[in-house]
């Protein structure tokens, strides 16, 4: 891995850090390290090797919370991922990392200032919201890896509750995290050297950060910790715009 130890360091405090928080919430886990972790090394390098980190974490909430899975809402929202996850790979091994940087940059900001807003989104939506949601969702998976935001606004207009939520967000990013490992495989993101190696020692934080956000008894109310989420998203976001546009 392409790090000095003390950005080793900082790297794995990241990765368990966005974890105690998927752990939490049920997502979150790359919008909050992906555009940290790019300060670091090479978002190209990232965004494979992150995946396989949210595959595996994505695989043991599933299987904790499988009995509150709003399967019906699965049926419609995947067809729809699984497209816009084609064209988003299409997307990234096409475009230049400085282009995807500052994309990332700007959606990270965005969804920070909503979030640390405070305000909750208090809407109903149909079933058929699943298609644009869902292809832009998956678009905005292969990029970036941080569509959980999107999905959970649409379930929770749904009208599901948080443990559902929590639940079926799991097998969401089982089902785009394990088409993204298929697609990125293909175009050749895992032969960057180091990539297996460094989801290997990240595995570590993050099994640690994930137990800990499945015990942790979060005394903040859940608006609350989303503004805090979202104060960091701004920093994160906006550090990422100002350095694709310098």
């Amino acid at each position: 891995m392409p790090l000095p130890p003390e950005s080793l360091i900082i790297a794995a405090l990241i990765v368990a850090g966005a974890f105690v928080i998927f752990g939490i919430t049920g997502f979150g886990s790359t919008i909050v390290a992906v555009p940290m972790l790019a300060h670091l090394l090479p978002l190209k390098f990232v965004i494979p090797m992150f995946v396989l980190l949210d595959f595996a974490a994505a695989l043991r909430t599933g299987f904790k919370f499988h009995s509150t899975i709003a399967k019906q809402e699965l049926a419609w929202l995947v067809p729809c991922m699984l497209a816009g996850i084609g064209a988003g790979v299409f997307l990234l091994v096409s475009l230049p990392g400085e282009i995807i940087l500052g994309a990332l940059g700007a959606f990270v900001l965005a969804y920070g200032v909503y979030g640390a807003s405070g305000r909750e989104l208090k809407i109903n939506l149909s079933r058929w919201w699943a298609l644009p949601i869902g292809g832009f969702g998956g678009v905005i998976s292969a990029l970036f890896g941080a569509a959980g935001p999107l999905y959970v606004i649409y379930l929770t207009a749904r009208g599901l509750d948080v443990a559902q939520v929590r639940a079926t967000m799991s097998i969401v990013f089982i089902i785009t995290t394990g088409s993204r490992i298929v697609l990125f495989a293909l175009a050749g993101l895992f032969a960057q050297p180091g990539v297996l190696t460094s989801a290997l020692i990240f595995a570590i934080p993050m099994l640690a950060g994930l137990w800990l956000g499945h015990h942790l008894h979060v005394t903040l109310t859940r608006q609350r910790l989303m503004q805090l989420i979202g104060g960091l998203l701004i920093l994160s976001g906006g550090s990422l715009v100002v350095r694709a546009i310098a």
